[in-house]
């Protein structure tokens, strides 16, 4: 016989068998077993799991280890056998089989002390291993006017998990949408982070950026919170008088706070549901450029597996050091830069926005004084550093640190690459380190990277060609004129994903041939949220379809334009963006402000060419000067003059949150006749939209007050009614005459409280049988009641027990109360139950245990299982729908609302032991997740 010899040797074993065992119990996933891993709250195991896992060990060892440990244990390291640890029961030397079939698991977080595991299946996992290999190691750095603030990963998730409960307490739900309108800094990284550890769902909204502009950014985010039905509003103290206008608008908003007072929350924590990789993390609404913003609907799984695609291709290692300024209420922020940063174990350098905008070379000098490795930005950002950067503030720069420059988010421009690489060469810049990238937020964020150490490939074609014919025809070396046209290739597919370009009938077109283009991949979106006809719209078959356009040329993908901005004039296809960029060149016109649209013209058969232009010029003639200007630039592009040129004032062409024209609204504006509408002061603005809301106001308060006119009337029905029917319980001779009475009085009652009651699916069979449902609401025990026929015994919690008038009466009607707190008495009164079934009447549980408000199908205890396999009988799943809307746990509001009963099919047993258990459980489980309306959390 060979002895274990070391503490390493019985870890293993102990993790493997756990490991094992719940691999039985939950197939479909469950935590990573460790040391320390809480045997109830983190693995889920109860009495019978764990009276079963002691018996494992007993035989994987050979030995018999104390039964105090059913009761005592409460994590893997007290089921240690090595004298070494700490209360540890006596060594014992188990048979040579006992271990060597087993493959060992890891006892430490996986990868604790080599290089981070590839297979983190969510943030949170990541997250995870930062704080159990390195929790005082640095991962943001803010920088701000005043003084940089630094938080390690412990931090972070300190103050994130204080958001967490303070979200809890605010009533806020597994799943709940969570929107959060705060600018790039600490409170936006902590509430972020806050949501998802909470179990909830993030939704990122930008905060108002101009007092003139009030009216019209409260109307948008009015659209995404409705549509994502946010319940929380996470603002700055300043947004928080802004935000409660959204409350007469957005029905479902119960709450407005800050970060800091979610954090600052007294209370005992609340109990969080950890989220699995494929519920929603996120909600990222589009740009909203050429419409309507849609909610993009992302997975912890999405984002894991985009995140980890991107880090391959540009090989990514916790070394490297990213510097943002994007705001992280972009997908480029928020996904590209910090959640790659958090996953990747990367140092993330922070910068708000608009102290970039107002001094672009502040992002540069952050790159030189953190040694910047990756960077990232739209093209504008390195136009507005070739504009604002001087000379004098080069001297201190040193780029020789970063390594890929990432171009996206818009349109790329050769010419902002070759002057870029020219102008910072000199101070470390390579021009193999410029990487014009695509994506979108369909695809999470990244779609398509060049290889790194390429310089930037430009495609030289034929715009006479590309604009007749959709061929991207190159041009001889050498050549110049007025038909060239240039374009930056922006990269391959990533690892796993595939691009196409489709014609309007959907077939693929070869190389160099214009068209739309489409893409797959693992992290390609389920949809838009609550938008079907957009999702229907967005898919063919496999493929979703960009909304742009372009071509492929060796393995990379050109951007040509986006679908909806191409202008067909006089059978040419001719795209805004160019046109856009060299009007914006004319002196005197705005550069960036620039909007060119067709507009139909039935009386042609073609569309009319229309720009429009802001300009701080108000002389007659400097205008006139401006549109012959104007004239000039489009005819050398495009050889055509546009049919309509109107000036206006300053910030008059609708702009996205992360700088793209709103060409779509532009058009709209300007067939509305609404371009020279003059802007409304702050308040009028304020008034018109809080005004708005005020029907919809109204009618929610009507509603209101009828729900709680008819949770009154519930009450009062309860008191008179429910109360005399417990004294009659109490006096009435015979367990079936008061289930008689009790059975009647309930059917009676529960139409009078508005909550019928509707069954479906197959008969009873005749007792003995165990009769097991799902518990969302106090009124299950109600309803099934009400529902059952014959003789019935409730298994109820030890808690009532010992309570004066609920105990009374429960034992009157029959009601069994088991433990589950000691696992002792929980093992034996399972095996007391199997004893107690007979022909006369059902025994019903509810195998979830007591309520809780987390929303979802919990995961099941085994107790009624055992008994139904033990004493040979069948196990009768009834799925309960709609009594967590009637009755929401640990509240006294009764709504209306019918509640649904679906019986299933009698299960058999198949045996008496753990595996008829466990064959059972999963049955009647697979029943009930199938029709009780709510997520598997299991």
């Amino acid at each position: 016989m060979a002895a274990i010899r070391s503490s390493d040797d019985d870890a293993r074993l102990v993790v493997s068998v756990i490991t094992g065992l719940l691999d039985e119990l939950r197939p479909h996933g469950h935590p990573t077993v460790t040391l320390d891993s809480d045997l109830e709250r983190d693995l889920a195991l109860d009495s019978l799991a764990l009276a079963e896992l002691l018996a494992r060990l007993d035989d994987a060892r050979g030995t018999r280890m104390s039964t105090t440990l059913l009761g005592t244990a409460t994590t893997p390291r007290d089921l240690l056998v090595d004298p070494t640890s700490a209360a540890s029961p006596p060594t014992v030397v188990p048979p040579p089989s006992a271990t060597a079939p087993l493959t060992p698991a890891p006892v430490r977080p996986p990868g604790a002390d080599g290089p981070r595991p590839t297979d983190l299946p969510t943030l949170l996992d990541s997250l995870d291993w930062h704080l159990a290999t390195h929790p005082d190691r640095p991962h943001l750095r803010l920088l701000d006017e005043t003084a940089p603030v630094e938080l390690t990963y412990a931090e972070l998730h300190d103050q994130a998990l204080a958001v967490a409960h303070g979200l809890r307490r605010r009533g806020a739900e597994t799943g709940d949408s969570i929107a959060l309108m705060l600018p790039t800094g600490r409170d936006y990284f902590v509430a972020f982070l806050g949501v998802l550890l909470a179990g909830c769902t993030a939704v990122p909204i930008y905060p108002p950026d101009r007092p003139s502009r009030i009216g019209e950014h409260l109307q948008r985010q009015r659209h995404i919170l409705d549509n994502a039905r946010a319940t929380v509003l996470i603002t700055v103290p300043e947004g928080r008088s802004l935000a409660r206008l959204m409350r007469t608008h957005v029905a479902s908003l119960r709450h407005v706070c800050t970060a800091e007072e979610l954090a600052s929350t007294d209370g005992d924590p609340m109990p969080l549901r950890r989220a699995g990789p494929d519920d929603v993390a996120l909600v990222q609404y589009t740009s909203g450029s050429t419409g309507a913003p849609k909610g993009v609907v992302l997975s912890h799984r999405d984002l894991v597996v985009n995140i980890d695609a991107m880090a391959q291709v540009i090989r990514a290692t916790p070394e490297d050091v990213f510097v943002s300024w994007l705001p992280l209420y972009h997908d480029m922020g928020l996904i590209g830069a910090w959640l790659g940063s958090l996953h990747v174990g990367m140092r993330l350098v922070s910068m708000p926005p608009q102290d970039f905008l107002v001094r672009p070379a502040a992002w540069l000098q952050a790159i030189t004084d953190h040694g910047g490795t990756l960077a990232a930005s739209p093209n504008f950002g390195y136009e507005l550093c070739l504009r604002r950067v001087t000379d004098e503030q080069m001297d201190g720069l040193d780029l020789s640190t970063w390594r890929l420059a990432f171009n996206g988010a818009e349109a790329v421009g050769p010419d902002t690459l070759r002057r870029f690489a020219d102008r910072f060469g000199p101070v470390g810049l390579r021009p193999e380190a410029l990487a014009p990238v695509y994506g979108l937020a369909e695809a999470a964020v990244g779609l398509a990277f060049p290889p790194v150490g390429r310089p930037p490939i430009i495609d030289r074609i034929s715009r006479d060609r590309l604009v007749r014919g959709g061929v991207a025809e190159p041009v001889p070396d050498g050549a110049t004129g007025p038909d060239v046209l240039e374009l930056a290739a922006c990269g391959q597919p990533l690892p796993g994903y595939a691009i196409r370009v489709v014609d309007r009938a959907g077939s693929a077109l070869p190389d160099r041939t214009q068209g739309r283009i489409q893409f797959t991949g693992p992290s390609a979106t389920r949809g838009y949220l609550r938008n079907d006809e957009a999702t229907r719209r967005l898919r063919d078959g496999e493929w979703l379809d960009t909304g742009d356009l372009g071509y492929l040329a060796d393995g990379d993908i050109v951007i040509t334009g986006r679908v909806k901005d191409l202008i067909i004039r006089a059978g040419r296809n001719l795209h805004p963006q160019e046109l856009e960029q060299v009007i914006g060149a004319v002196d005197g016109v705005r550069a960036g402000c620039v909007a060119a649209f067709g507009v139909g013209d039935a009386e042609r058969g073609t569309e009319r060419l229309v720009v429009v232009a802001e300009t701080r010029e108000t002389d007659p003639g400097a205008r006139e000067a401006i549109r012959s200007g104007i004239v000039d630039a489009a005819v050398d592009v495009v050889e055509t003059p546009p049919d309509e040129i109107v000036l206006v004032g300053p910030g008059t062409v609708p702009k996205t949150s992360s700088g793209k024209l709103r060409r779509a609204e532009t058009a709209r504006r300007y067939t509305d006749g609404l371009l020279d509408q003059p802007v409304r002061a702050a308040w009028v603005q304020l008034a018109r939209f809080g005004w708005g809301g005020l029907p919809r106001a109204v009618r929610g308060l009507i509603a209101r007050l009828r729900e709680a006119l008819h949770a009154a009337w519930a009450r009062l029905l309860v008191v008179g009614v429910v109360v005399p029917l417990a004294v009659m319980v109490v006096l009435l001779p015979g367990h079936r005459l008061r289930w008689r009475l009790v059975r009647r009085v309930l059917r009676a009652l529960v139409p009078l409280m508005g909550t019928p009651i509707e069954a479906d699916g197959a008969a009873l069979p005749a007792p003995p049988a165990v009769i097991v449902a799902n518990h969302a609401s106090w009124l299950d025990g109600l309803v099934l009641s009400a529902h059952l026929e014959g003789g019935v015994r409730f298994v109820v919690g030890e808690v009532l027990r010992d309570k004066p008038i609920e105990g009374f009466v429960l034992r009157r009607l029959g009601a069994v109360f088991v433990e589950r707190h000691d696992r002792e008495q929980g093992v034996a009164d399972v095996a007391a139950l199997s004893e107690m079934l007979d022909g006369r009447s059902y025994l019903v549980a509810f195998p979830e245990g007591g309520l809780d408000s987390t929303v979802g199908l919990r995961p099941f205890r085994l107790g009624a299982f055992s008994v139904a396999a033990t004493a040979g009988v069948p196990v009768v799943p009834i799925a309960i729908r709609g009594s967590r809307w009637v009755l929401p746990p640990h509240t006294t509001h009764l709504r209306r609302g019918t509640i649904h009963l679906e019986v299933g099919a009698p299960i058999l047993p198949a045996g008496s032991g753990w595996s008829a258990t466990l064959q059972l459980r999963d049955a009647a489980r697979a029943h009930i997740a199938l029709h009780c309306g709510e997520t598997d959390l299991g």
